[in-house]
């Protein structure tokens, strides 16, 4: 079976029981959450997350930790330049991601490559080279999964030759999270998918492919701006992306929708259906 599931809240009083409880409501055998708002570094204790209570009731429904995925908050800009309290920053809330992720029991950190803002491509990819060394150095056995982005503004990551060249340089693993949404609008056409996933392994290497984001595009093909569509809503299609899901080669990648709330009420449960059964 696929392994396909969805973004789910992660609150207090239950956290990751919480979590755990919303993604088996879609009928969900993976998912995702933030340790804690995307916006800010303001974390509740690892103690009270209850882990342990999560964790046994994801493996009695017969599913993996593996496949419990964190995604690092937004705030996290290691490709900063020009304020060095953002770059010191981002490496302080990165190092407490991985913290909490290990604690978890996740095996995968989502991370966005982030923006060298004013500064050029190149000059950011040496910081985020620069940050990952430093942080990853302490030893985690989390692995730090770079996200294809869109290419908006002054984004590092919606090129494959980006992240190739980050995890060249980087001296610890590293994986990659491809978003479908991402990298449609960065200029990827998912219509000939098998092409895109060629190209994908000739620069990066399929074996370095970890997580995928499953979500549609409300934007045209290239045009680099991230607005995220449910599935079969906007540009990309349902039959594109259920080829994404059903692709032989990924079959043992962990697939997460990201798609908007519809009135606001969830659509995971749906969607995750759908794709589920769809035939390729």
């Amino acid at each position: 079976m696929i392994k396909l599931g969805s973004h789910v809240s992660m609150a207090k009083p239950d956290y990751l029981l919480g979590s755990v409880k919303e993604a088996l409501s879609y009928n969900a055998n993976a998912l995702m959450v933030y340790t804690g708002a995307p916006q800010n570094s303001f974390r509740a204790p690892v103690e009270e997350l209850k882990i342990a209570e999560a964790t046994s009731l994801w493996r009695e429904n017969g599913y993996r930790m593996d496949d419990v995925i964190i995604h690092a908050p937004y705030i996290i800009n290691i490709a900063n330049t020009v304020n060095p309290d953002t770059f010191s920053m981002g490496k302080e809330v990165l190092r407490n991601e991985l913290i909490r992720s290990r604690a978890i029991g996740a095996k995968y950190l989502v991370l966005h490559p982030g923006s060298s803002l004013k500064d050029t491509l190149e000059n950011g990819i040496n910081k985020v080279v620069e940050a990952l060394n430093e942080v990853l150095e302490e030893g985690f056995n989390v692995t730090v999964c770079l996200e294809t982005m869109a290419g908006k503004g002054s984004e590092i990551g919606y090129r494959f030759e980006h992240l190739a060249e980050i995890i060249r340089r980087v001296n610890y693993p590293l994986g990659v999270c491809f978003d479908t949404c991402h990298t449609w609008d960065s200029g990827y056409d998912l219509n000939d998918f098998d092409k895109v996933l060629k190209e994908f392994d000739e620069v990066i290497g399929l074996e370095k492919l970890h997580v995928l984001h499953i979500n549609d595009s409300k934007n045209e093909l290239g045009a680099r701006k991230d607005r995220h569509a449910n599935i079969g809503e906007g540009y990309i299609g349902f039959e594109t992306l259920s080829k994404v899901v059903h692709h032989p080669l990924l079959k043992s990648k962990t697939k997460i929708l990201e798609t908007p709330y519809i009135d606001g009420l969830p659509p995971y449960k749906d969607e995750i259906e759908r794709l589920r059964n769809s035939s390729i």
